[in-house]
């Protein structure tokens, strides 16, 4: 759109906002223009560098930017500090005391004579010094061999007697239900891609293939898809649930990239306020992100869905006819703010981002208190600070160039302006959505070290395992022995099919809780 005379702002602030905007979309447009120079009239292999890095934008996406770094998916943590001055985190340094759960092996060192310098009488203990290190044993390959003894009678030829066969996780399998969960925890919670753990056995003198240790993956996916489907349906029918997508790239036969289809995470967590439901998330995979597909995702689904502001999740609420309320993310309207500080210094957003920061500074101080509590302080304190914030950013969107990064930045959060709110009218909603961000970023982690997913059903094993990986570690259990001891049970026959809510992630940690053996 051409700027004419007639429609520029006579408002000295409003054209400074206009001058900024426009010189940080003449850089932008300056290093694209450079890039195509190089890339038609550089040098052959300054050509092939800017095509690369051009590929790699467009098949990687997100990775390093959108969603795997923790200032992008937590903002509540960045809004305790003013715009322009760099994040520190506070140091968390264990200087003394080691974990007291941990086996203690002591070793005693005694001096070399223990009789005295002067009269040559027999010392006596009078105190000692001990002094504690943190150790490690690296962890060791065993076989287990598993013997079945045959007794018979000498006087019939019919009595013979053998224990039975115990189930496995593989049948005639060479691997542990310890070791495939070793597998699995390594790959879906430590981000360790298959081919690392194969060099990391080799090195160990046990050379195994990757499709191996890929298959061991598919099998024990096989055995938990019932307990997936358990956790998913316990986090969709709460009455408030966050919902995100992010891209994985699959392999596709024939094709010389990966196609581009997608994860949903649904997560639960009352834990801000007290709430019945706990810490849970669960990953859907999907060959596209569109309303139909979230619409069958969340089908039957009424309540809070706390979202960012994709299209999609707008005409799912539209379809449901007022049974779905959508709670707008205020990180999302807050972080476009902050892109327009970081490229045009702008004043106005410098001033956004500083009245936003009051408001997290009142969340942070009622964070755990009640849903009840929440709502009485937010309507006391940050009412006022968002409907002052909205008379701002109404009288200055008029004066500023429609098409700049700043008008386009108080548009988003005018025209999302009820679902921003709506933590002001309900005590149980979070002002953002960074819940299910941080339930992504293992998402993230384990694409950018994998690259993709080998095949459709290889995404489908990746959503199920990191499910109940992921969600053990939001309850800060130990993944690989809650994913053992779970396969052990399910392959067993110990724990049934109507018992298997006894295996999500909080009740298991429950119920240890209450046993003294796994107390002890």
């Amino acid at each position: 759109m051409a700027i004419r005379p007639d429609t520029l702002p006579t408002d000295p602030a409003a054209l400074t906002e206009m001058v900024l905007a426009l010189d940080a979309e003449n850089e932008t447009l300056r290093v694209a223009m450079q890039t195509f120079k190089d890339m038609i009239f550089g040098k052959r292999s300054e050509r092939l560098a800017a095509l690369v890095a051009e590929q790699l934008a467009l098949e990687l996406g997100d990775l390093e930017t959108d969603v795997t770094p923790p200032a992008a998916a937590n903002d509540d943590a960045a809004a305790a500090k003013p715009p322009g001055k760099p994040l520190r985190k506070k140091a968390r340094r264990n200087i003394g005391a080691l974990p007291k759960h941990l086996p203690r092996c002591e070793h005693v060192l005694e001096p070399e004579a223990t009789a005295c310098p002067c009269c040559q009488g027999q010392l006596h203990k009078i105190g000692e010094d001990v002094s504690e290190v943190l150790d490690i044993i690296p962890a060791i390959l065993r076989v287990l061999r598993t013997v079945r003894p045959k007794y018979g009678c000498r006087r019939c030829t019919d009595g013979v007697i053998q224990a039975k066969v115990l189930p496995r996780l593989i049948e005639s399998g060479m691997a542990s239900t310890a070791l495939v969960s070793h597998v699995v925890v390594s790959k879906f919670a430590w981000y360790l891609p298959l081919y690392r753990q194969v060099q990391i056995l080799a090195g160990q003198g046990v050379h195994l293939d990757r499709a191996t240790l890929a298959g061991w993956v598919k099998r024990a996916a096989w055995w938990l898809r019932s307990l997936y489907a358990l956790q998913l349906r316990t986090i969709q029918t709460a009455p408030r649930l966050f919902c995100d997508e992010t891209p994985m790239p699959v392999l596709d036969p024939g094709r010389h990239r990966p196609r581009i289809c997608q994860f949903w995470a649904h997560a639960m967590d009352d834990r801000p306020w007290g709430g019945p439901s706990p810490p849970a998330v669960a990953y859907v995979f999907a060959d596209g992100r569109g309303t139909a597909e979230i619409a069958r995702q969340l089908m039957g689904f009424s309540g809070i869905l706390q979202v960012d502001g994709y299209a999609a999740y707008k005409a799912l609420a539209r379809d449901h006819g007022g049974a779905i309320q959508l709670a707008f993310c205020l990180a999302h309207a807050r972080r476009k703010f902050v892109e327009v500080y970081k490229t045009t210094q702008s004043p106005f957003a410098r001033e956004v981002i500083e009245r936003l920061q009051a408001v997290y500074a009142i969340e942070a101080e009622i964070r755990g208190s009640s849903a009840e509590q929440r709502l009485a302080t937010r309507g006391t304190r940050s009412a006022p600070l968002m409907e002052a914030l909205r008379t701002c950013l109404t009288a200055m969107v008029g004066q500023l160039f429609s098409q700049s990064k700043l008008a386009e930045a108080i548009n988003y959060a005018l025209n999302h302006w009820d679902g921003l709110t709506l933590f002001l009218r309900d005590g149980r909603v979070e002002v953002d959505s960074n819940t299910v961000e941080r339930s992504m970023r293992p998402i993230a982690m384990g694409r950018r070290n994998s690259l993709f997913s080998g095949s459709e059903g290889g995404a489908e094993s990746w959503a199920i395992l990191a499910s109940l990986v992921n969600t053990a570690k939001l309850h800060e259990l130990d993944p690989q022995a809650y994913l053992t001891d779970v396969l052990e049970r399910i392959v067993s026959g110990r724990t049934k099919s109507h018992q298997l809510h006894e295996l999500l992630a909080w009740n298991w940690k429950a119920a240890r809780r209450h046993t003294p053996q796994a107390a002890a």
